[in-house]
């Protein structure tokens, strides 16, 4: 991304200076003049002497790098001749060089691995040494090759989706009991399978924090499509390893050792992290009285990782070391029933050590939908001094009614209707209720799906329209190159307030969190919405791809025409009188997030190149638009256009 470089180089450049406060070059001493005795000390002596009151470093164990630098006798030095006292003397500091007679101290050793050979004028103040250690680092390496946003208790998921108070505990049960292993189910691995938004992580976040108390939760993982932070199969095993290590001192040795010899572990092939991660530590351990035998690893979501072929891969994996025990751990699984997870859940390896729940769409639990209500109204009666009598009970069946058994619908609109970017619940509530009736005579009873798409088309028609666009962008953008909220500002030339007060329009299904913006990031209640807006059959006039995205091309490829006709380098970029930036975005950086964007919608798979964007990119003049980009990243940026080229256009064209 651009500006990327320069954030690197200036924290680079922030850690060299603290790094080197303690030390200080100067310019060498004047040479003492021919008719003085010079008093200088041999350089290890002068070092020695420097540090004398320093901490020493602890001594290796066997053999000493150097020999013991002998303390320089009081008679080995001869004092310096006093020059002539002027009339009006100054005070001066003693050079570092020219040192008053002092008592010989005990001998102290310095083992520096030569650290001060060939200095010449070396000063260092209030000097402090401190003893170096690995312990730790081989498990700090496997942190950054992990996911830790997908833990359960992650403030990146916080709050976190679980099952209201009195409600999923027939599911609750069956889990934790298959888990502390007094159920009928013996399998090591659980499956549970649901269609979206019918509570698979609310189960699974509650089965967590249950397991906890009694130490039988071993790690958690709760995917997520719509953040790359909680998506990645190769972080999988990597992350697993890391929550273990936390919980068993003798894991957390071996694991760290093992990365500390060998870091490029997390980032082997999946089977290789599992042996070397998981497998080959735990046969390090004690196995009497291992507090890991039986603890409980949930994967939340399965099918939100990235790649069919990685999550049927996972699956093998854990069937087969679940077979052949080279674990100890019980393995409960969550996702919608996907082919290929389904396939790889059914085949001869995965089944026999595989058991089943199904978590269906169903009317069975209207009560606890109605309990889950009833709670909900009251707090926000009590937040808005609402009466008792509100809602009334026809309301609250109705919703129910409308729920049909599918709690991320009632999640929902009980968000919708809190909504603080709105005249109230009173009248959110209203809303809600003339588009229950409306869609009732529109929607088949047995079809959920379309209950809960007429439900997100109403929550986008509330976005006023002027800013209809601008968040549609904005979700085109997260969705297909998952910017942060800066990087997205930064490409619509948007102000932190206009973007945050855009994204508030749509806070029924989606929130902004992080207070310092560089470092927000967006966060979607249930991926279904993001679904929901790139499926031009079930969004129609509000999908962000599609001839949205087609016409946006055109849009950006038609700027830059008219930007390189008016500019000349990147010192004088000129913009089109429709381009208003906020305060404090300069124009190369806007030009070169446009830039890059621009590549990025000319290569979505989805959306092939049409004539029209092939014509007009033939026709931009590559070399000026190049002289206009950021120096800093006018190489990445040149290679960006060769491949873009020959990918869309052909090896042909040349510029």
């Amino acid at each position: 991304m651009p500006g990327r470089s320069r954030k690197f180089f200036a924290k680079l450049f922030r850690k060299f200076d603290r790094a080197t406060d303690s030390i200080q070059l100067e310019d060498p001493a004047p040479q003492p003049s021919p008719d003085r005795l010079s008093t200088a000390l041999p350089e290890e002596q002068s070092t020695a002497l420097l540090l004398q009151n320093s901490t020493p470093l602890p001594q290796p164990p066997t053999t000493l790098l150097h020999p013991p630098i002998p303390a320089p006798s009081p008679t080995a030095i001869t004092p310096a001749l006093p020059d002539p006292e002027p009339s009006n003397p100054a005070p001066h500091a003693l050079s570092p060089a020219i040192l008053p007679p002092i008592p010989a101290p005990p001998p102290q050793h310095l083992y520096v691995n030569e650290m001060f050979r060939n200095a010449n004028n070396l000063v260092i103040h209030n000097p402090q040494f401190n003893e170096f250690s690995t312990t730790g680092f081989g498990i700090r390496e496997l942190l950054k090759c992990s996911m830790p946003d997908a833990f359960y208790n992650s403030s990146a998921r916080y709050p976190p989706p679980k099952c209201h108070l009195g409600t999923r505990n027939d599911y609750i049960a069956l889990i934790t009991d298959w888990a502390l292993g007094v159920s009928d189910r013996t399998e090591p691995i659980l499956w549970m399978r649901g269609p979206f938004g019918i509570g698979k992580s609310a189960i699974s976040q509650s089965c967590a924090e249950a397991l906890v108390p009694g130490n039988k939760l071993a790690a958690t993982l709760f995917f997520s499509r719509s953040n790359m932070g909680r998506s990645d199969p190769r972080r999988v095993f990597t992350s697993i390893a890391y929550q273990i290590a936390t919980k068993s001192p003798s894991f957390h040795e071996i694991v760290d050792k093992r990365m500390l010899e060998d870091p490029a572990l997390a980032t082997a092939s999946l089977s290789t992290q599992f042996d070397d991660l998981l497998v080959q530590p735990l046969r390090g351990l004690d196995t009497t009285g291992n507090d890991l035998d039986g603890c409980v690893v949930i994967i939340d979501g399965l099918d939100e990782c990235q790649g069919t072929a990685e999550q049927s891969e996972i699956v093998r994996i854990i069937a087969t070391s679940a077979h052949n025990r080279t674990t100890p751990f019980r393995w409960f699984i969550t996702s919608r029933p996907e082919d290929p997870i389904t396939r790889t859940m059914n085949s001869a390896a995965v089944s026999p050590v595989c058991t089943r729940v199904e978590l269906p769409v169903s009317r069975a639990i209207d009560h606890e939908i109605l309990l889950f209500l009833v709670d909900e109204f009251k707090e926000i009666r009590d937040d808005h001094g609402l009466p008792e009598s509100w809602p009334s009970e026809e309301v609250l069946a109705l919703l129910v009614e409308r729920g049909a058994g599918l709690w991320i619908y009632v999640a929902t609109m009980v968000r919708f209707i809190k909504n603080e970017n709105s005249y109230g619940p009173r009248d959110q509530l209203r809303i809600v209720l003339e588009f229950a009736k409306d869609v009732s005579t529109k929607v088949e009873r047995d079809n959920p799906l379309a209950e809960m798409d007429y439900f997100y088309t109403l929550i986008f028609q509330q976005v006023p329209l002027k800013l209809r666009t601008t968040v549609r962008k904005i979700l085109l953008i997260h969705s297909t190159a998952n910017q942060d909220p800066h990087d997205i500002a930064n490409i619509l030339g948007l102000s932190e307030e206009q973007l945050r007060r855009a994204c508030a329009s749509i806070q029924s299904v989606m929130e902004l969190q992080g207070s310092n913006f560089p470092s927000t990031y967006m966060n979607f209640y249930h991926t279904s919405f993001l679904d929901f807006m790139r499926d031009p059959q079930r969004s129609k006039e509000l999908c962000i791809q599609g001839t949205f995205l087609t016409r946006w091309r055109w849009e950006l490829l038609e700027w830059l025409h008219e930007v390189c006709s008016c500019s000349t380098d990147s010192s004088d970029i000129v913009f089109p009188s429709s381009t208003v930036l906020p305060e404090g975005l300069p124009h190369v950086i806007h030009y070169d997030y446009v830039l890059f964007w621009l590549w990025i919608l000319c290569g979505v798979p989805e959306h092939p190149f049409d004539s029209q964007s092939a014509k007009s990119l033939v026709q931009l003049p590559f070399g000026k638009m190049l002289r206009l980009v950021d120096p800093g990243v006018e190489c990445v940026y040149s290679f960006q256009l060769n491949l873009a080229t020959e990918l869309l256009i052909g090896p042909s064209v040349q510029f």
